[in-house]
């Protein structure tokens, strides 16, 4: 195995690692209720996608009694 024969300098290394940054995400705006959301998926929020209702959305106490209502039965 090569090793290196010379050290490399503290800004050597540095400008090397400047591109291991993460980037942000590109979001663009839902049609339906206006908040940020991935392109090309349905919206968290509203579960539109492409002006249909794709997915039904729970809010947290309709959940809650899914799981409850599931634990029973």
């Amino acid at each position: 195995m090569p090793n290196p024969k010379h050290r490399h300098s503290k800004s050597r290394g540095r400008l090397r690692r400047t591109f291991y940054r993460i980037e942000s995400r590109n979001l663009s705006k839902c049609p339906q209720c206006s908040k940020p959301k991935l392109s090309h998926r349905i919206c968290p929020f509203c579960g539109y996608y492409k002006g249909e209702s794709r997915v039904t959305i729970l809010s947290k106490d309709e959940k809650k009694k899914a799981r409850e209502k599931k634990r029973t039965s």
